[in-house]
């Protein structure tokens, strides 16, 4: 019996995706999260096969939930589904190691022709575009990152100083300049400037909506 884990703090969507996941797996046992906690302490519970992730997540900062899943899970295929729709962040998943991109707005057979893909084995980005070489570097680079340097350099992105980020994450000033001498060796920086430039990648703009 397949394990999908879906991952998405709108019930609605959560349920459209169910209804995917059975057309694909009819005896699926679906397990949905509406946190990346939730979602962490699923995938810790018991294998999966599959995660259904949303990129906009109370508890997220863009596509750093992918890198931290992939570098935990690195067997299970991941596949991203968001309304944020630009082929950038469709690039930006595929070179991070997604499976999939499935835009929000896709119709339901879409949605498990997407899914009938991965189920297969293969890839699914149908709004994607050539990567230029020097995001696919940036990308390796932060992929090189640990799961603690990457929410430093989140909170570096926000302009968080360092006795805050040291409150934030309860460790030491010393060590989060330890660990601020390793971000900028890993992405080949000299400050924090050139680090955010970097870190930005990762960012996942919210999607414009039509007001009434």
């Amino acid at each position: 019996m397949p394990r999908i884990v879906i991952t998405d703090d709108h019930p609605l969507f959560r349920s459209a995706l169910s209804q995917a996941v059975s057309k694909v797996w009819p005896d699926a046992d679906i397990v949905e999260a509406e946190t990346i906690a939730q979602a962490r302490s699923a995938l810790e519970d018991a294998a999966s096969d599959l995660l259904l992730l949303d990129v906009h997540l109370p508890d997220s900062n863009g596509l750093t939930a992918l890198l931290d899943f992939r570098q935990d899970f690195p067997a299970m295929p991941i596949a991203i589904v968001s309304a944020s729709e630009e082929a950038g962040v469709s690039n930006a998943a595929q070179s991070l190691g997604a499976c999939a991109f499935i835009p929000k707005s896709a119709p339901l057979e879409d949605m498990r022709r997407a899914l009938a893909a991965v189920e297969q084995g293969d890839f699914w980005f149908p709004i994607a575009t050539e990567t230029s070489d020097a995001d696919n570097d940036d990308f390796t680079k932060l992929a090189s990152l640990t799961p603690a340097q990457r929410r430093i350099l989140m909170l570096i992105n926000e302009g968080l100083l360092n006795k805050q980020i040291a409150f934030q994450m309860d460790i030491s000033e010393a060590t989060v300049k330890a660990h601020i001498t390793a971000i900028f060796r890993k992405l080949g920086v000299i400050n924090r400037t050139q680090a955010v430039l970097i870190a930005q990648k990762l960012d996942v703009p919210l999607p414009v909506t039509n007001m009434p």
